[in-house]
């Protein structure tokens, strides 16, 4: 019995990476498919369309990537559930998302509120634009002042003339 070639073991690992390939592929398809809004449950769609908006503040503690309004997890549909007997009962979207976020923590909130404990995150990204701004026009000064306070000596200059007039092929 032969071992098999080069050849063959490259197109067994071509064949598995499109194989692996197709299989993701048809996952994510498969999982967009499903993707968008939940499907509506209550009779009454301007109860609906509250729920969502409610939903899409509040964040899925089983993905947390995506908004209870958007998931499909099993404690989505039931804070859905919950979110649509709330409104039923006549509390309105503050009292409601005060009430997940007693049970479930800050962490629930899809657009967490600006507290003092909350202050890092939302002010974080441009304190750090802002200090790399001034450590860049700090760099750019400190080159400048270098730059000028160091000028090149006169054979320094005849060199440099030189290896540019080489590098071009001119002639002096």
């Amino acid at each position: 019995m032969r071992s098999p070639g080069r050849r063959t073991l490259f197109q067994a690992a071509a064949r598995l990476a499109l194989a692996c390939w197709l299989a993701v592929a048809t996952g994510v398809l498969a999982s967009q498919a499903h993707a968008g809004q939940a499907v509506p449950l209550a009779a009454d769609p301007a109860l609906e369309a509250r729920v969502l908006r409610i939903a899409d503040e509040l964040r899925c503690l089983v993905c947390q990537n995506e908004n209870i309004a958007a998931s499909q997890a099993d404690l989505a549909v039931d804070l859905r559930r919950q979110i649509r007997e709330q409104l039923a009962e006549g509390r309105s979207q503050a009292q409601i998302i005060d009430f997940m976020v007693e049970r479930y923590g800050e962490f629930i909130r899809y657009r967490p509120a600006f507290t003092p404990a909350t202050a890092l995150l939302w002010l974080g990204p441009f304190a750090l634009l802002a200090l790399g701004a001034a450590m860049l026009g700090a760099t750019l000064r400190r080159r400048r002042r270098e730059a000028s306070a160091n000028p090149l000596s006169e054979a320094q200059a005849r060199r440099v003339r030189q290896l540019l007039d080489e590098g071009t092929g001119a002639s002096p």
